[in-house]
């Protein structure tokens, strides 16, 4: 076996259908010729695979295997995953913005289940660019609150689209209501590599997979705006958050145990589709 080679194939167990190669992204992979022949990655065309593992997952008898830390392969058990229709409709319609937390932290290990879950969301060209900061400590998300608040000063008077809501904000701090993270336990940084246009739509991505997920762990989320805008300029606040040089918040997230259950759907605006 060619232990450098981009994919594995088992002889006795490929039945040449051509799947892995219809399903790849790249076409880079040659299906069986005969039945003498194996799939095959050229070595030319190695450079090119993207490590998403269509090929291996989508090979109904696990005859392909995929040459990426090939010890980590996983499979599927049995009926794992299988969602009804209607599940998955009420387990998305019932999904909150949570503004009030319990002062109940959620666990480290939890967390990680989380994340772990939400590290499959897709991105471009299977790049994973998003890494994560995940700030646990209340007192440092309120840190976080209070040099959101300092950047919003900074827009009193200026040509800026929060300039307006910013001494309304300010003031409700002031008051002692936290209108910034609205006293979440942790607060979650996505930041992803600068001057890459794609890759903030790929922070986006998965932490929607984490807002997601989440909810099955008994967590509740919310999407923490001032502070992701305060992110992307005010540097006394990039460093707090602890982001890296070249790299840039793609969005945050505050979370926590909900205070409160959700009981019912509410409603929202009718579905408005053009077919063409």
């Amino acid at each position: 076996m060619n232990k450098t080679a981009t994919i594995l194939v088992d002889e006795d167990l490929c039945t040449r259908c051509g799947i892995c190669s219809f399903v790849c992204p790249m076409s880079i992979i040659d299906p069986a010729a005969d039945e003498n022949t194996l799939p095959i990655v050229r070595e030319v065309n190695a450079d090119m695979c993207i490590a998403c593992g269509h090929c291996e997952v989508t090979c109904p008898t696990h005859a392909l295997l995929l040459n990426v830390r090939p010890d980590e392969k996983e499979e599927i058990p049995g009926g794992a995953g299988a969602v009804s229709a209607v599940d998955m409709e009420y387990y998305l319609k019932k999904r909150r913005s949570v503004r009030c937390f319990t002062a109940e932290p959620v666990a480290k290990e939890e967390i990680l289940a989380v994340l772990d879950i939400a590290r499959y969301a897709p991105s471009g060209s299977n790049g994973q660019p998003v890494q994560w900061t995940v700030i646990h400590n209340p007192k440092d998300v309120r840190r976080v609150a209070e040099l959101t608040v300092e950047w919003l000063k900074t827009l009193i008077d200026i040509a800026h689209p929060l300039n307006v809501y910013a001494p309304v904000l300010i003031q409700a701090w002031e008051s002692g209501d936290d209108v910034i993270c609205r006293d979440a336990p942790h607060l979650l940084v996505a930041h992803v590599p600068e001057n890459t246009p794609i890759a903030s739509v790929d922070g986006i991505i998965a932490l929607t997979h984490f807002e997601i997920a989440a909810q099955a762990f008994g967590i509740g989320t919310c999407w923490a705006g001032f502070v992701s805008m305060a992110a992307l300029t005010y540097q006394p606040l990039r460093e707090e958050l602890g982001i890296p040089v070249g790299r840039t918040c793609a969005f945050a997230m505050m979370f926590g145990h909900p205070k409160y259950k959700t009981y019912g759907l509410p409603r929202r605006d009718p579905v408005e589709v053009t077919w063409r």
